[in-house]
């Protein structure tokens, strides 16, 4: 019989996640969100990605424009006008949260202006544990972290390189501190109350046998939930062949021997609002867009 303590920690993850649309396939219908593109550096490059400024791709790592931290709660405001079903104010790029304080800077304002809400940061998890408190501190109770691989040769493979406190690291030792970072960032944020989900961009010739030790190292760290995410190739990966959905569909299902699988992942724009399921509604926002339909991890 589970403790009580655990039991209490088991509802609140239930409830959070049911009114989450990027945690739960239900809410992914029913229930909105807003990213606020207010994060402009990175901190590490990864081979499939490409930041950029646009208005008509539809992709992570994308916006048609950043945001200030002191304008978010007037962009929230407007979303709420808008899409009363938002209950998830998210920063997920374009670059990483924690590259910069502006990620930090915004929820503080959110968290304040719009308490009930649900705060949501994405990171590549190279700062976590350093800013886990902080982020916690201004509300972040669901995280999401981008974990390719938990071997450093692999991963090696995926990210050319890295810089922490301004010293470029690259090859194995880069892999091999972004790895470490990582697993004491989810321990810490899980051991914060945070509900984690782990994002793996799916490469089949790289790390496609790796996914489920990568499920099932996120799990013992405390980690809740998955998402796996097929490549669609680009930048250095732009020769690589997609991966088709039967391949998909089998590291999903060898993922969830450890973690449960988050299957209705919409590969948002940095300044994506509205119910994922239903389409997206920033265009109310920021102007008239056409999107073009392509993916890659920001």
């Amino acid at each position: 019989m589970p403790c009580p303590g655990s039991f209490t920690l088991e509802k609140q993850f239930s409830h959070i996640s049911n009114l989450h649309p990027c945690f739960s396939g239900h809410a992914n219908m029913n229930r909105g969100r807003i990213h606020l593109p207010v994060s402009p550096a990175c901190n590490i490059q990864c081979r499939f990605c490409k930041r950029t400024f646009n208005k008509n791709e539809q992709r992570p790592g994308v916006t048609a424009e950043l945001l200030k931290p002191e304008d978010a709660a007037d962009l929230v405001k407007r979303a709420l006008e808008i899409c009363p079903e938002i209950t998830v104010a998210g920063i997920a790029g374009p670059g990483d949260t924690l590259a910069t304080r502006h990620a930090i800077e915004t929820f503080e304002i959110i968290h304040q202006t719009y308490p009930t809400l649900i705060n949501c940061l994405s990171t590549n998890g190279l700062l976590l544990e350093r800013y886990a408190d902080e982020i916690y501190r201004v509300g972040v109770r669901t995280l999401t972290v981008t974990v390719n691989a938990v071997d450093p040769v692999i991963l090696d493979k995926i990210c050319s390189g890295i810089i922490l406190d301004g010293k470029h690291y690259n090859g194995v030792e880069g892999a091999s501190i972004l790895i470490e970072a990582q697993k004491r960032g989810i321990k810490k944020a899980a051991e914060l109350g945070m509900l984690v989900k782990i994002n793996m961009v799916f490469v089949p010739q790289i790390n496609g046998k790796h996914i489920p030790e990568i499920a099932k190292t996120a799990a013992a760290l405390g980690a809740h939930i998955c998402n796996i995410i097929p490549l669609i190739p680009q930048f250095e990966f732009a020769e690589m062949p997609e991966p088709g959905c039967a391949e998909l569909a089998k590291v999903r299902e060898a993922a969830e021997n450890y973690l449960p699988v988050f299957r209705h992942c919409q590969h948002c724009r940095a300044d994506a609002a509205g119910i994922p399921g239903r389409g997206d509604l920033s265009a109310l926002l920021y102007g008239n867009r056409e999107f073009e339909q392509t993916f890659s991890h920001g």
